[in-house]
């Protein structure tokens, strides 16, 4: 499969009482062919969704996740590994795996991100990448210490947080624990859009004849 272009976000739009989505709005509903702009209620006009993706090498002081191997978008195909890392307030993300720690400047440029410091914590930021590179220095990230099963690049991203926390004097997380509150709101959020995507790219339109169901 082919990497899909739509990484700027879509558009959704409600005609006929189902939710559409697409790259633009069409002049006509491809549901009944009437025009598709005339006339909306407030509810039902047009509104971005923007892509729950980014880039890892701009999400400073993140959490990010991609596929090992390819991108999401048009060749993730639900159940091949993730990678995650750490990024720097530079840009670079520092990850692990069987080959020892890694500090990217290229190759995440479509990432699930959990932001991990706000922006306004300023001595935080300027002495992050000091504490990160530290961190990844020790021999505890080795390469023959990597094992797939508990000692892999999620333990290296998830004890370089709660090292953070613990020097900010706040609660630490458990794997469960991130993955629930942090991590996997998001990734659903992503699977659900590259649903999206992947039916737009074949049949121009993604329609939801359910509100209920729809994409938030």
């Amino acid at each position: 499969m082919q990497p899909l272009e739509l990484e700027t976000g879509l558009i959704k739009f409600t005609h006929c009482k189902k939710d559409i989505y697409c790259r633009c709005v069409p002049e006509s509903c491809p549901l009944c062919g009437q025009s598709a702009v005339r006339s909306w209620k407030l509810e039902d006009a047009p509104v971005s969704i923007p892509s729950p993706f980014v880039s890892g090498h701009r999400a400073q002081c993140s959490f990010v996740v991609k596929p090992t191997n390819g991108v999401f978008l048009g060749e993730y195909d639900g159940c091949s590994d993730l990678h995650v890392g750490i990024t720097s307030s530079k840009g670079i993300v520092y990850n692990y795996n069987e080959t020892g720690i890694h500090r990217d400047d290229a190759g995440w440029q479509q990432c699930v991100w959990v932001p991990l410091v706000p922006p306004d914590l300023y001595a935080l930021i300027h002495q992050w990448d000091a504490y990160l590179e530290d961190f990844s220095a020790a021999d505890y990230w080795l390469s023959h210490r990597y094992r797939e099963q508990d000692h892999n690049c999620y333990t290296f991203a998830l004890m370089f947080i709660n090292s953070m926390l613990a020097l900010q004097g706040k609660k630490k997380f458990n794997k469960n624990e991130f993955t629930e509150r942090f991590v996997l709101p998001r990734t659903r959020r992503a699977s659900k859009y590259i649903t999206i995507c992947t039916e737009i790219s074949q049949n121009y339109f993604y329609i939801i004849h359910n509100p209920e169901n729809r994409y938030n």
